[in-house]
């Protein structure tokens, strides 16, 4: 029988600092010399093992973005955030072909609503021996009505979302675009944290190699619906064609 099941070790999970919240744990990834399992350095960028492997069958990496603890990716001069994205990029990539894994996860938590511990920017690429995480997606959850289309990246408001609500597709066929397409990420993840219509102080960004094009997924997270939860049913809200018109005018319009 296929596994479609991750196992998560408790006895590990409990000795994972927790600095979202408790403001008074020291953060971990600030005590740069005291990282070990270092797999890549580039500037302030660090990918290393993870040292609380909590996923068994897995191996799990994670990408310190800057060395600044304080920072978040909306504010990232464009210079740092284009090296972050071929950086993280070239690593998913070299993982998700080295013939390893059934299929390699790239993300990013960000708030206290996210389902991370520490508040340090960084991102997390995982490989997973027995899992291919293409099997549960389909191409209906990255089509949605356009935002913006331009220098080969594609940004639009799912209309057909995976979980519920809002969901923000960002694609383009090749690394050759990063810089547009990270320019649109910074913008949504902006809306989310600064002008959303609803508060909001916790993001989800999701990768995926998807029909020969590197998609973002960037959901603001709130307390997740409970038909979601206890059905597996998504809800599609009213306004997306408002929330697109809204982001426009904010970011796309010239003043």
């Amino acid at each position: 029988m296929k596994n479609i099941h991750l196992h998560f070790n408790t006895s590990i999970g409990v000795k994972k600092p927790e600095n979202i919240r408790n403001k008074m744990q020291p953060c971990p990834f600030c005590e740069r010399d005291q990282l070990v399992d270092i797999i890549d350095v580039e500037g302030p960028i660090i990918l290393l093992k993870n040292k609380f492997p909590v996923l068994e069958n897995a191996y799990q990496t994670v990408l310190i973005e800057t060395d600044d603890c304080h920072a978040e990716l909306s504010s990232y001069d464009l210079p740092h955030l284009h090296r972050l994205l071929q950086f993280a990029l070239r690593h998913w990539h070299d993982m998700d072909v080295n013939g390893n894994y059934q299929s390699v996860i790239f993300y990013k938590n960000h708030g206290p609503l996210s389902g991370g511990t520490i508040a340090h920017p960084h991102m997390q690429i995982i490989g997973l021996h027995d899992i291919n995480y293409k099997e549960n997606i389909d191409e209906e959850v990255f089509e949605g009505i356009l935002i913006e289309e331009k220098d080969g990246v594609h940004f639009s408001l799912s209309t057909k979302p995976k979980v519920g609500f809002y969901e923000f597709n960002i694609e383009m066929p090749d690394t050759h675009y990063v810089e547009t397409f990270g320019i649109n990420l910074q913008k949504v993840v902006h809306y989310i944290l600064h002008n959303f219509p609803f508060k909001a102080n916790s993001y989800n960004l999701f990768f995926h190699h998807y029909d020969r094009r590197i998609i973002a997924k960037v959901v603001p997270r709130f307390i997740t619906t409970p038909l979601y939860i206890g059905y597996g049913i998504p809800q599609v809200p009213s306004n997306l064609h408002w929330m697109v018109d809204d982001i426009k005018n904010k970011y796309f319009t010239e003043k």
